[in-house]
């Protein structure tokens, strides 16, 4: 099927808390059309109204055969599910964090995205926040020194989940965040979690995270039971230090010129003190021009679907984040450091060949030049340009 609008046309299945800012964002963007799919029929109403221009529908198979691309913004335990008919349709899909739930699930959507020939991308959000690409390059420059190590703190009240715990929920944002900044996943994984309400998942919990190449670690605080939002990361150089605060309006990005030194003992008198000098310097906030990082994000896969182009969080890189996610699980279980690696397939442990974009591969296909997949593969050409 070709638009003859020229429109891309675009699917957002979940029109709740991530669903509903999707269909804003996208429906801002020109030359693409929006519908929503959700069961629920308050949901339906509510999107009616705030958005009269988007089609809607209650089931993603009746979608599939009107639209190019599927944003899947449901429930974390029903991405598999989802992500897995649109790609087995040949719709480029764009999934929230986290990806899924299982390794193996997240594994499975990848290969069928290599199958199908339709790109898979992860809705790592903060990856396309220009706030983080700042901090990446005060890291990368060298201008804090060697890293001693990351503090991150994702808090606030409420949101709890039914299908997920704490972790599960708000750690990918900081998974992705500092495995970003280092360019490095973390080799292991620790955790200390509790719930302290309800019946089933915790509601905060502590993690740290080991990085092997960078010879350092981050610290993640997450909780849905915290009177403040609090929503930041914090580099600790050698040299300098740098802070990155989500919540502030104009001052995103600080980098404090503070730090301690080691020094020697002249005074024999002194011995019993720790030996350190403590400098101060300036704070020095650089300019960071605000864009809202769901839009470019968004906008990112939208271009890849026109285009063919690569997408910067491919599903390979949520697979990686689902992978440290499983390992957390296991060291809460456990109470000892858990390897990520354990949770790669051995089938996968080889490195993969370098990925091709969505319009270069070339899937099995069967007599009918249909791709050969699980599930139903309707026939609609990609996204005009």
């Amino acid at each position: 099927m070709t638009d003859p609008t020229g429109c891309t046309r675009v699917a957002v299945v979940g029109y709740g808390y991530w669903g509903s800012k999707h269909v804003r964002v996208l429906s801002t963007l020109p030359g693409v059309e929006v519908m929503v799919v959700d069961a629920d029929d308050d949901r339906l109403a509510e999107a009616a109204a705030q958005y009269p221009a988007a089609e809607r529908c209650r089931s993603l198979d009746y979608a599939l055969d009107r639209v190019h691309a599927v944003v899947v913004a449901a429930p974390p335990g029903s991405h598999a599910e989802l992500a897995r008919t649109a790609l087995s349709a040949g719709r480029h899909t764009l999934v929230e964090k986290p990806l899924t739930t299982s390794v193996e699930d997240a594994e499975d959507l990848v290969d069928l995205s290599r199958r199908s020939g339709a790109l898979l991308m992860t809705g790592h959000t903060f990856e396309y926040n220009p706030a983080v690409w700042k901090l990446k390059e005060v890291v990368r420059s060298g201008e804090l020194g060697r890293v001693l190590y990351i503090d991150a703190q994702r808090l606030s009240l409420g949101r709890y989940q039914a299908d997920v715990d704490v972790v599960w929920d708000l750690a990918p944002h900081d998974i992705s965040i500092v495995s970003f900044l280092l360019d490095e996943m973390p080799s292991a994984a620790s955790v200390w979690a509790k719930r302290n309400l309800g019946v089933r998942h915790s509601d905060m919990a502590y993690l740290r995270l080991d990085f092997e190449t960078a010879r350092t670690h981050a610290f993640v605080h997450v909780s849905w039971l915290n009177p403040r939002k609090v929503r930041t990361i914090t580099v600790i150089g050698e040299r300098k230090m740098a802070v990155y605060d989500d919540m502030s309006d104009n001052e995103r990005i600080r980098i404090y010129d503070i730090g301690v030194d080691p020094a020697c003992i002249d005074d024999p008198s002194a011995a019993h003190s720790v030996p350190m000098t403590y400098r101060t310097g300036d704070i020095v906030s650089p300019f960071v021009p605000f864009r809202e990082p769901l839009l470019v994000q968004d906008q990112h896969f939208i271009d890849c679907v026109r285009t063919g182009a690569e997408c910067r969080t491919p599903g390979e890189r949520g697979l990686d984040v689902v992978r440290v996610l499983s390992a957390a699980d296991r060291a809460t279980m456990l109470g000892e450091p858990v390897r990520v690696r354990d949770f790669r397939s051995h089938q996968r442990c080889a490195r993969q060949p370098a990925r091709p974009t969505h319009r270069d591969r070339r899937a099995p296909q069967d007599r009918r030049g249909r791709v050969a997949v699980r599930g139903r593969r309707r026939g609609l050409r990609a996204a005009p340009p």
